[in-house]
């Protein structure tokens, strides 16, 4: 790899003085994309790029083969091919996407400590990151609000079709692409990031056009979708819990305990507390520290180091990983099937009885979930 920085000169008693920064080894043809705000800080320690990398390798590993298992086998059953299923599959799809383009070339450019791939792979590896990281927020935000449908809504909403799913993962691409291609058309850019591995958008501008890209697509992109989800898990909870008391109600006049055998009344509402936690919990961490990054630098609130950008990255494609876990591994007929076709990778000892989502398996209702009980 040639090498483009300053070279130490001789100093005092013989010793080499540094005059190096991150930015040396920068190829020239991208250095008009690197911001002066980079100069001032010198090379990071290469432990760190080897760490990164092999994070992030390990977290590209682990997420295609998760992901691909959860297309290949929603694919492949008959019993999950089911229009709320589409949502899964279409988030495992852009997960898979989202690791098999990004991770790898971030894997190569901590190899040789610099983004050293040239202008257009700049362009595409942050174009297809933004593309399909839109594209599984939006997918889990229409996860949520079909859970919402069914659950809160019950018989008044209205039944979830193929058509309609197809159509609903069709604006989620479409999201994905508007944003992901703005910056080529000159509503900001794609410049390599402080760390020099990865490219991202321009928050470092001066230019408040190119800021309020930043702000306008972390209105569409993270607060609507976060505050979406929010807002549908809180209904299902409050739901569900309507519907448990209704239930506790009728025992009580009919002198039972419960009228689920072996069921104080309440694991449902725990079990789905759980479930709406968890969600919301790791889609937060997983997208909040790239907005943090972001925000940064548009109001100049910290003094950003280039090791301070990785994390956006590292979180972001950890989402990717557990994203499986949350909505496939934890599906029941999901469980099934693994077990059927991988015993030794299956995560349960015996078949489920439904293809019911975590959602609605948990709050053990079905349409008239928020009926009153007679």
């Amino acid at each position: 790899m040639p090498y483009y920085g300053p070279m130490q000169q001789p100093g005092l008693w013989g010793q080499p003085i540094s005059n190096l920064t991150v930015v040396d080894k920068v190829p020239p043809e991208i250095m008009h994309l690197v911001d002066p705000h980079w100069y001032q800080f010198p090379p990071m320690n290469p432990l760190w790029h080897s760490i990164i990398g092999f994070v992030i390798f390990v977290l590209g590993v682990i997420s295609i083969i998760g992901n691909g298992m959860v297309i290949y086998i929603f694919a492949t059953a008959k019993s999950l091919r089911t229009p709320s299923n589409l949502f899964v599959v279409n988030l495992a799809l852009s997960d898979f996407l989202m690791m098999g383009t990004n991770a790898f070339t971030m894997v190569y450019n901590c190899w040789y400590e610099t983004w050293s791939l040239g202008l257009l792979m700049c362009d595409l590896y942050a174009f297809f990151g933004s593309l399909f990281g839109c594209c599984s927020i939006w997918t889990m935000t229409m996860i949520a609000l079909d859970r919402y449908n069914v659950i809160v809504k019950g018989l008044s909403g209205k039944p979830l079709t193929n058509t309609g799913a197809i159509l609903r993962i069709l604006v989620c691409w479409l999201i994905g692409v508007f944003w992901g291609i703005l910056p080529m058309f000159g509503w900001n850019r794609y410049v390599p990031e402080g760390n020099m591995t990865a490219c991202g958008t321009d928050y470092l501008t001066d230019d408040w056009f190119h800021k309020s890209y930043i702000l306008v697509y972390s209105v569409f992109v993270y607060y609507i979708p976060l505050f979406t989800i929010i807002y549908a898990y809180v209904f299902i909870i409050k739901a569900v819990s309507a519907h448990e008391k209704n239930m506790r109600e009728q025992a009580k006049r009919m002198n039972i305990q419960s009228l689920r055998s072996g069921d104080d009344g309440k694991s449902a509402e725990m079990k789905l507390a759980k479930i709406a936690l968890v969600t919301i919990s790791l889609w937060f961490m997983a997208w909040t520290p790239y907005t943090v990054i972001n925000y940064t630098g548009v109001f100049k609130t910290a003094n950003i180091s280039p090791l301070a950008t990785i994390w956006g990255s590292v979180f972001a494609k950890a989402n990717a990983v557990y994203n499986p876990i949350v909505y496939g591994i934890s599906h029941p007929k999901y469980r099934a099937a693994l077990l059927r076709r991988f015993p030794s990778l299956a995560c349960s000892d015996a078949p489920a009885a439904d293809d019911k989502s975590l959602a609605s398996e948990a709050s053990g209702i079905t349409a008239d979930a928020t009926t009153p009980t007679a």
